[in-house]
């Protein structure tokens, strides 16, 4: 009489579907840690007690030795109106495009309040970075 079982039980572990887990955790925390990162260029942002996070699609930065930045590109103040209005023309037909601004402390009112200006007369939401009061 031959009491052992054919079925065997097999003593290894596939770690091919942790694998893939963790891979697509990997991938998500990249792609949503770009979304977080306002803007590459050195400001010093004021500070403020609200700081929301906007999903921002064009961004003006001024710079302390007042530079001109659009979406990190470097450009002149004339050539700030033009730039942006081809790329608010790009916006969802009755949704109205979100300028952000991002504007050293150091940089005199006049200025941040130019640019805010053009991009009011073209219709976009003009929204002002800051950096939250700790």
């Amino acid at each position: 009489m031959n009491f052992r079982s054919k079925n065997k039980v097999n003593p290894e572990f596939s770690m091919s579907s942790m694998t893939d887990i963790i891979f697509l955790l990997l991938i998500f925390f990249m792609l949503t840690s770009n979304f977080v990162t306002p803007s590459g260029l050195p400001v010093n942002l004021p500070s403020s007690k609200s700081s929301t996070i906007v999903m921002q699609k064009i961004s003006v930065t001024i710079t302390p030795d007042l530079q001109y930045f659009v979406n990190d590109k470097p450009m002149a103040f004339e050539n700030i109106e033009p730039e942006l209005k081809s790329l608010l023309a790009g916006t969802a037909a009755g949704g109205e495009g979100v300028v952000v601004l991002h504007v050293d402390k150091s940089v005199p009112v006049e200025y941040l309040v130019k640019v805010a200006g053009i991009a009011t007369e073209l219709k976009a939401k003009v929204t002002l970075a800051t950096l939250p009061t700790e």
